[in-house]
């Protein structure tokens, strides 16, 4: 409706020689299962093929900080059972070691006024596969509070601190999928070009679940217990064509930044971020059985609310609230900002399909349409010819 959708495309014919991982870490960790002695949690994780262990021990003794080291070894399934065997005789006198659930990462963790608590996701179903990656959906997740009960103040069981919890456990983390392998907050075009490091990619605008993993990533400096979560739709399903089985991917990664619900979020803000972000990406593949097709294509489109100052006024007896031109740019500095950062996300041409109202009996869309189009003639008189915004009127 009152929204326009900047676009751009890349389709790749990738051969196999080029190597689908080159940004992929080496080895990472698939399930976990999480433990409990009266002073410590111990989440233990292994990769698919139970040949690497690690260990991670969480301190449940400070009230209000959280507390996490990572054991440098890499342990084999039997010497991890004989560590837990040990830590677990160690621990006799208050209880011994108790395990608490199994777990597939952890989504983060939070503070609200008093302890920590432990954001994990308990149950996964598998969506999909890239290239040989499985990409997963959230089926269940659960908030472990950090602290043991005994060392608790006050605040744990507050009213406010129960309220804040509550909200929290409203947030649907269902829509939300991950890859363990598979950098799935990134078109594939991206994934296959460029060689970034995984403490950089949760900073990506589709990584819903950064601010509550920053903590673990920074003072751990990896990513191995984490899971990046994207928030939007992956769909995936098989087509013949010809006697041949193609897989047919489409997935829509939603931005964490300026997102909200319809009405209440409109246009751009001062950081040149536009209400409900998405990126829609369709890849096409043969469908092989190793799961590494020779060919593989990926369009990729960007849509977003119209790069202005507006809004509009929520009401109960008007279906359709006016479209108010909330603030006066008159350089338009939030809508270059805009397309700025698309040209940084996507590169030139960045190509506007303008779906704005042309004929309206009572003027609300067509009030934007002008004004946008204004804005794109301002920005593009500095802009080389090349790189000018090319503006399609739907």
């Amino acid at each position: 409706m009152e929204s326009s959708a900047a676009k751009t495309c890349d389709c790749d014919n990738i051969n196999n020689n080029g190597s689908s991982s080159q940004s992929q870490p080496s080895t990472c960790m698939q399930k976990f299962r999480l433990y409990e002695t009266r002073s410590n949690f111990y989440m233990i994780g292994r990769d698919k093929s139970r040949t690497y262990w690690r260990v991670l021990k969480i301190d449940r003794l400070d009230p209000s900080e959280l507390n996490i080291c990572e054991d440098s070894t890499t342990y084999s399934e039997s010497e991890c059972s004989e560590l837990l065997r040990r830590i677990h005789e160690g621990n006799i006198s208050t209880g011994g070691l108790k395990f608490v659930t199994i777990c597939y990462g952890i989504v983060g963790f939070i503070q609200f006024l008093g302890p920590y608590y432990m954001l994990i996701i308990t149950r996964r179903r598998q969506i999909g596969s890239i290239r040989g990656h499985n990409v997963y959906a959230v089926s269940k997740s659960a908030m472990i509070p950090v602290p043991n009960s005994t060392v608790n103040s006050n605040v744990a069981d507050s009213k406010d601190e129960n309220r804040y919890k509550k909200l929290l456990c409203t947030v649907d983390l269902t829509k939300d999928f991950f890859s363990y392998s598979y950098h799935v907050m990134r078109s594939l075009q991206k994934n296959m070009c460029n060689n970034e490091p995984g403490q950089v990619l949760y900073e990506t605008i589709f990584v819903w679940n950064e601010f509550l993993t920053r903590g673990i990533r920074n003072h751990l400096q990896n990513t191995l217990w984490t899971v990046a979560l994207v928030h939007g739709f992956f769909k995936q399903d098989t087509l013949s064509i010809a006697g041949r089985d193609f897989k047919l991917t489409l997935i829509a990664r939603r931005s964490r930044h300026y997102a909200g619900t319809r009405y209440l979020k409109r246009g751009v803000n001062e950081k040149g971020r536009v209400a409900n972000d998405v990126e829609t990406e369709q890849i096409v593949f043969e469908d092989v059985p190793d799961g590494l097709p020779a060919e593989i294509t990926s369009i990729v489109q960007n849509r977003g609310s119209i790069p202005l100052f507006w809004s509009q006024e929520t009401s109960h007896l008007n279906l359709k609230p006016d479209i108010i031109l909330s603030k006066e740019d008159k350089n338009y500095e939030a809508t270059r900002l805009h397309f700025e950062n698309l040209v940084k996300r996507y590169g030139n041409p960045i190509i506007i399909l303008n779906l704005i109202k042309t004929q309206e009996k009572k003027p609300r869309e067509s009030i934007l349409r002008q004004e946008f189009a204004n804005a794109i003639d301002v920005i593009n008189k500095d802009l080389s010819e090349e790189n000018r915004l090319r503006f399609l009127h739907w």
